[in-house]
């Protein structure tokens, strides 16, 4: 390759890199855009990023980051790690399970989706905006998110959690004043190895109408020793099986696909996978 077009493909990457770096996240036209590069010379420089392990790919909708992981990533919350490394698993899991997943993490008085592979289920045919919105919010205690984050986490953070939502008027917080019933069903959840949703829980946005989404789904703490990075799920359409069935067929996955992530938040652990 002559000199001149290897110096031109690396100011190229430099471009893209700054474009990254100025922005929390960028999709592809917003690169196009702002670097004037053709799409598909864009897609082989991210590519290229991608692979080296400096740009990451966000699962929900496509978008570009530069990866927490690097030296060269702006100081963001814990969680993005998180959100990145769960990203690459999703997708193999819902390739595998063909039902989608999210996952949510810790967000003060409710749970936040921060990656999801909605969009990517044959079986899923919800609004396409809800299907990629990252930042959507459900509450703790009608959740099987929310549920498996407090069976599995710390009991200082757990009570801390349960003091917050018990100042709160929300009726789906209500259940945090009932603290019998509800280590009854942490316990249970415990138990069980996975969390489910209350059944008066149909969907919604936390502190919001609720919205009857017809789905039903069970979820698992990333949890690494004592420590709880987040929550997974298998979400279905809630008339396709039970519950029980979900689990015999989906949990062993479910459980495979959160220790998978909590692996590769280890140190070293992306470098050793890209070796």
């Amino acid at each position: 390759m002559p000199k001149s077009e290897t110096i031109r493909g690396l100011e190229r990457g430099l471009q893209v890199l700054d474009i990254l770096q100025s922005n929390s996240i960028s999709s592809l036209h917003d690169i196009h855009r702002a670097t004037g590069i053709s799409k598909p010379s864009l897609l082989r420089i991210l590519h290229t990023l991608e692979r080296a392990g400096v740009v990451s790919r966000r699962l929900a909708d496509g978008h570009y980051r530069i990866s927490a992981f690097t030296r060269m990533a702006r100081r963001r919350d814990r969680h993005d790690r998180v959100a990145e490394a769960a990203a690459p698993v999703l997708d193999r899991l819902c390739q595998k399970v063909r039902w989608p997943s999210d996952l949510m993490v810790p967000a003060g008085d409710h749970m936040e989706r921060r990656e999801t592979s909605q969009a990517y289920s044959p079986y899923f045919f919800i609004n396409t905006a809800q299907r990629t919105h990252v930042g959507q919010s459900v509450n703790w205690l009608q959740t099987g998110m929310g549920r498996a984050y407090l069976a599995f986490c710390p009991e200082p953070e757990r009570n801390d959690i349960l003091l917050m939502l018990r100042s709160s008027d929300r009726p789906e917080d209500m259940l945090a004043r009932d603290r019998k019933r509800l280590d009854t069903i942490l316990a249970e959840t415990r138990a069980r190895g996975y969390g489910t949703r209350d059944p008066v829980f149909t969907g919604g946005n936390y502190g919001g109408p609720p919205i009857d989404d017809g789905l039903a789904a069970i979820a698992v703490p990333l949890l690494d020793g004592e420590r709880v990075h987040g929550t997974i799920n298998i979400l279905w359409i809630r008339t396709a099986f039970t519950i029980e069935e979900a689990a015999d067929r989906y949990l062993a996955d479910l459980q495979a696909a959160a220790a998978e992530i909590v692996r590769s938040l280890r140190p070293g652990a992306r470098n050793q996978r890209r070796r």
